[in-house]
């Protein structure tokens, strides 16, 4: 993929009033949506297509809603997409290879949700892990959760006010081990990463007082999954539905928390004199190709190549040559209040 790609920016994984513990209306979530400036969102409401079976599916104004649903036993939730009926589940069914199968069975696809999630035990939060990394057959994997990452910093109650009234600046970005195991299932093949809020607008009751984790004009402007395409949207929705999808199956997807700056214009390439491709495309290597990096302000970029870390520099570009084969994505980090803070996540470009 090369030549003029649209970036559109959307949120993926939250729940409305349909889901049990949901309880913001449709309506309320596309006004948010709106207001943050997003081009598409991701709706998972648990074992329902509710949303979808009463119209709400498509465009609405300016941010195209899309209606999946959220597989949610005990363990191992997964992200389903595409799908025509509600796949439901035992409350402990372990094994998610069969709902996998179900989702594939009717052409959908699947991402698996917040896979390092541990919860936080001050607050009773239990943890909701993927546990059974024997499966094949799904699409991607959340490689960074806003409640998995702001969760892990509630360790005492000054940590908690702290983290509820300053939450982004807080977050620390993907977990070590989840990029780790990333890096590893794309040696096999491709698996799409993804950013997720999964967002309910809890509420929860600490020192007296209600506190909503998190309000939708928030958490909207914070860890948000953009797609590169070839094409334009063009306002029909199932056309512009199957641009999301596709996008995503095929990896032409980066993550970013934008609470503080926006991440379009960000660009990871690679190529020679002959050939250049985006994030998610192939790179065939005969001799050397250079990486670019393009960023819309100054950052800290880094070269990740199969997982290890090997080159740095702190610019708005990046030019890089290379010679060796392997999986390349990008890291960038900015500076927020004196410190450098996790921004963008590529996908990968895979160098053969």
């Amino acid at each position: 993929m090369s030549g003029i790609l649209y970036d559109y920016g959307g949120a993926i994984h939250f729940h409305s009033d349909y889901s049990y513990d949901g309880n913001v209306s449709i309506d309320k979530i596309v006004k948010s949506a709106k207001a943050a400036g997003l081009d598409f969102i991701m709706l998972t409401d648990h074992f329902r297509l509710d949303a979808k079976r009463d119209g709400h599916e498509g465009w609405q104004g300016n941010v195209l809603l899309i209606a999946g649903e959220e597989i949610s036993p005990r363990y191992n939730h997964y992200l389903a997409f595409n799908i025509r009926e509600p796949i439901i589940t035992r409350r402990h069914e372990d094994k998610p290879q069969r709902y996998i199968d179900m989702v594939n069975s009717q052409n959908g696809f699947g991402i698996i949700a917040h896979p390092d999630h541990e919860g936080t035990k001050l607050f009773k939060v239990k943890p909701f892990p993927w546990i059974d990394w024997s499966v094949e057959g799904y699409t991607g994997i959340s490689i960074w959760d806003i409640q998995t990452d702001w969760q892990e910093k509630l360790k005492s109650y000054p940590s908690t006010i702290l983290s509820y009234f300053f939450p982004s600046y807080r977050l620390s970005g993907p977990k070590d081990i989840t990029l780790k195991r990333w890096d590893e299932l794309n040696k096999a093949r491709r698996v799409t990463g993804i950013g997720e809020i999964d967002n309910h607008n809890a509420k929860k009751r600490f020192l007296g007082f209600n506190f909503y984790i998190f309000n939708f004009n928030y958490v909207f402007r914070t860890i948000r999954t953009h797609i590169l395409t070839e094409t334009p949207f063009n306002k029909n929705d199932r056309e512009d539905i199957n641009t999301v999808y596709q996008a995503i199956k095929n990896g032409r997807v980066y993550i970013a928390h934008e609470y503080w700056n926006n991440a379009k214009g960000f660009s990871f390439n690679i190529g020679d004199d002959g050939r250049e491709v985006s994030i998610g495309g192939e790179f065939i290597l005969k001799g050397r190709a250079k990486i670019k990096v393009n960023l819309p302000q100054r950052g800290l970029i880094r070269i990740i190549r199969d997982g290890e870390k090997v080159y740095e520099i702190t610019d708005s570009k990046c030019y890089f040559e290379i010679n060796d084969r392997g999986l390349y994505r990008v890291e960038v980090y900015h500076r927020v209040l004196g410190r450098y803070k996790p921004w963008i996540y590529s996908n990968h470009i895979n160098v053969r």
